[in-house]
């Protein structure tokens, strides 16, 4: 077996357990649903970030899914400036549209990264977005 093979198997097990936790997280929906509503978040919340920042969390998560939340950035004139979830909410359905429930998707998201990213990365995270967003997350602010 060659040496990066044991990398790729590696990002897509891991990949596989943020998929398989976050269906659980949304009612056993199915892998390739949970996939399509975490890339669409994590793409609203990237481009919700500093660039800096947006570079610090890509840093935390498996290489699989790296790939995918740097799938057509462009971090010219990032941060966006909405303030309002609702605005957060429609970023998050352009990305996936259709989704039909922003929220419920978005607080499931945001448990599955609070379960595989670092604490002190997810505050640095949280404290760049406006109060309704960091309301979504049940970490303590």
């Amino acid at each position: 077996m060659l040496a990066n093979e044991g990398i790729f198997a590696e990002t897509i097990e891991k990949t596989g357990f943020w998929l398989e936790d976050l269906a659980q997280e949304l009612g056993n929906i199915p892998r390739q649903r949970a996939y399509s509503i975490l890339r669409a978040v994590l793409h609203a919340l990237r481009d919700r970030l500093t660039v800096e920042e947006a570079v610090k969390l890509g840093a935390q998560l498996p290489l699989l899914v790296r790939g995918f939340y740097y799938e057509g950035w462009r971090p010219a004139g990032r941060p966006e400036k909405y303030r309002h979830k609702e605005e957060f909410f429609q970023q998050v359905c352009k990305h996936y549209p259709g989704l039909g429930e922003p929220e419920q998707a978005v607080r499931a998201v945001f448990r599955v990264l609070e379960g595989h990213v670092t604490g002190g990365e997810l505050q640095h995270v949280r404290q760049q977005l406006p109060p309704e967003l960091r309301a979504l997350w049940y970490l303590p602010s």
